[in-house]
């Protein structure tokens, strides 16, 4: 029985963790805590983060493609690709042991840390391309599986890749990485429904506050654009290395 104190109090947290989402990802660094912390089995939390982060990933995506900041056509076979990626890791996540992956994951958010960091590239001004975007649906494939299977740090990984391999801009990278957020979302929560680990009514209610704070932080992303994003993104990497790190040696 969860009190109804938790509701109001997840709705809330859920309004900062979706404005952090649209602008730079990793809100699952709060909400997940705040999850557990409440009492919600773990991988209920999972199940239920994913469910409240669609909506908000949704609004936010909304917004970008309203400004002409997402190309749907040019990316569908990514979309479809992250897709199948997401389906895939959210069935291995309910029969495999994590504890190593979170070893992994930290180093390599110090990589993206750094690279938004030092990079060059990291501004609004698109770059030339490495790889097309068909190119680039393994990739996204990839991040997808791992988002499904695990998911911190997501977002600053299709970001990263975005700009670092596809030259985007790194507002267009933003806007973009909430497309390819919303289709893991969307596998992620169809499966852990079927798998019947959704807490229905409290995902819906922090939906609510996850769409307010999408609105407000994809409006906020298009009028600061870089000079924002960037180093969020460098907080955001940097702060869910070191919780990781932290849950991994103190289990």
């Amino acid at each position: 029985m969860i009190e109804p104190w938790v509701y109001a109090a997840l709705t809330a947290t859920a309004v900062l963790t979706g404005f952090i989402d649209a602008i730079a990802g990793g809100g699952g660094l709060i909400m997940m805590p705040a999850l557990l912390s409440a009492g919600i089995p773990p991988i209920n939390a999972l199940a239920t983060n994913k469910l409240q982060s669609m909506f908000g990933t949704g609004v936010a995506c909304s917004n970008y493609a309203r400004k002409g900041l997402v190309d749907w056509r040019a990316n569908l076979l990514t979309v479809l690709l992250v897709f199948a990626g997401a389906t895939v890791g959210v069935i291995i996540v309910q029969t495999i042991d994590t504890k190593a992956l979170s070893l992994i994951i930290p180093l390599l958010l110090v990589v993206v840390a750094v690279y938004v960091l030092v990079s060059p590239r990291m501004s609004d001004e698109d770059a030339h391309q490495r790889i097309s975007a068909r190119g680039y649906s393994p990739v996204g494939a990839a991040i997808g599986a791992y988002d499904g299977f695990f998911g911190p740090g997501t977002g600053s990984f299709f970001t990263a890749t975005l700009v670092g391999l596809r030259g985007l801009g790194l507002t267009r990278a933003t806007a973009l990485t909430k497309l390819l957020n919303l289709t893991s979302n969307v596998a992620s929560v169809i499966f852990f429904a079927i798998g019947g680990k959704m807490f229905w009514l409290l995902g819906l209610c922090m939906a609510a506050g996850a769409m307010a704070g999408g609105w407000i932080g994809s409006h906020t992303a298009m009028r600061f654009g870089a000079r924002l994003i960037r180093p969020l993104l460098v907080i955001l990497s940097v702060g869910l290395t070191a919780r990781l790190l932290w849950s991994y040696f103190a289990a």
